[in-house]
């Protein structure tokens, strides 16, 4: 399969944080070049900023008015903002705000109109951006809106373990409310699809978590795991998906039971990304599993307490870079062995010619 150049857009994130620091350390990685396009949607007065207070000196961006102009050996800027931009480092401005989400709508559009293979997303600041333009809890909602998905699952990946949630941003006293047979069953689907034709997992295992304290201890910390997750689990079994639980978080970090599973579905936010960001805080990536598009974002935030410190590290950029291109490339796979599944194969045995029969061969379509 002849392998096009990957276009992968770029985000700037609130220009005020950390945003161009990671992006600027995450593109010194020479092997980038090898993987993909960056063409990252910003500000070159703000870029300019931050690397002559970074004191990067061995960087440069190719500033560009569109992605149709983009250098396929360089590191691309198109600028979205103009000239007129003021940064001021480590605050959260209605200014940051404003050029975020102008970075996001135009790189967003290029992803729609197909001039874009993937997007990666810097963090943003999610109370300053907000408008009427923009009345979501993240990135997350923005992209499920703007794509028409029906449903999408945030799902955080590492070398280590991948964990998707039931329920995102919302307030813990909601919780219960939002686990359902059904969210928990739509949840489960996302997820694996998503490990099947994002990451390339044969007969993915799911491992899924309970939502009360040591599983409900029998129905005296409460009823959820016997009446709905349980159900949900069963009934995920009877559709072909490979999914256990439900499991105590405690213990099921704690003893590294998460390990024996190709990805964990847990209830609720803090419940699964407390261990994950523990494990993989700085090489962990947010995947928006469910969009037809792919959109991959570091696992941190603008982090405002450090920026124009020199103290960010891009490795979670890197990855996120590394995790678009690589998702790009499986589902590439997976769409081109649905067209040509393997055909099992007659033989006409020869018992004088053994040694030359084709080894056996699997239908790999059925078992996706």
């Amino acid at each position: 399969m002849d392998k096009k150049p990957i276009i992968a857009g770029i985000t700037q994130g609130d220009m005020n944080g950390i945003g161009y620091e990671i992006i600027m350390k995450a593109l010194s990685d020479p092997e980038i070049a090898d993987l993909c396009v960056p063409v990252v949607y910003g500000s070159p007065k703000a870029a300019a900023y931050h690397r002559k207070v970074l004191n990067i000196t061995n960087f440069n961006f190719n500033n560009i008015r569109s992605v149709a102009e983009a250098h396929p050996k360089k590191v691309n800027l198109v600028n979205c903002l103009g000239d007129d931009v003021h940064v001021e480092l480590g605050k959260s401005t209605p200014e940051g705000g404003q050029s975020s989400l102008a970075a996001l709508e135009a790189a967003v559009a290029d992803l729609a109109a197909g001039k874009l293979d993937v997007l990666v997303t810097a963090p943003i600041d999610k109370s300053n951006i907000q408008s009427d333009r923009f009345r979501f809890t993240g990135h997350t909602d923005y992209l499920k809106s703007k794509t028409g998905s029906h449903d999408v699952l945030m799902l955080m990946i590492s070398e280590s373990m991948k964990i998707g949630f039931v329920t995102e941003h919302m307030p813990l006293k909601d919780v219960p409310g939002a686990i359902t047979i059904g969210s928990i069953l739509t949840k489960l689907r996302l997820l694996n699809r998503s490990l099947l034709q994002d990451f390339a997992i044969r007969g993915p295992r799911i491992g899924v978590l309970s939502l009360n304290p040591h599983a409900g201890d029998a129905g005296l910390l409460g009823h959820e795991e016997k009446d709905i997750i349980d159900p949900a689990i069963t009934r995920a079994n009877e559709e072909g998906i490979l999914a256990f639980g439900p499991y105590s978080a405690d213990g099921f970090f704690g003893s590294g039971a998460f390990k024996r599973f190709d990805a964990v579905l847990a209830m609720y936010h803090d419940q699964g990304m407390g261990a994950f960001k523990a494990l993989a805080f700085d090489t962990g990536v947010n995947f928006t599993a469910g969009l037809q598009v792919i959109r991959t974002s570091p696992v941190h935030g603008t982090a405002f307490d450090i920026t124009g410190k020199n103290e960010a590290s891009g490795y979670s950029m890197r990855q996120a870079i590394y995790a678009a291109v690589d998702i790009f490339r499986n589902r590439e796979l997976y769409e081109e062995i649905k067209r040509n599944p393997l055909q099992p194969q007659k033989i006409e045995i020869h018992p004088e010619h053994v040694d030359e029969l084709p080894p056996e061969t699997e239908n790999y379509d059925q078992a996706l």
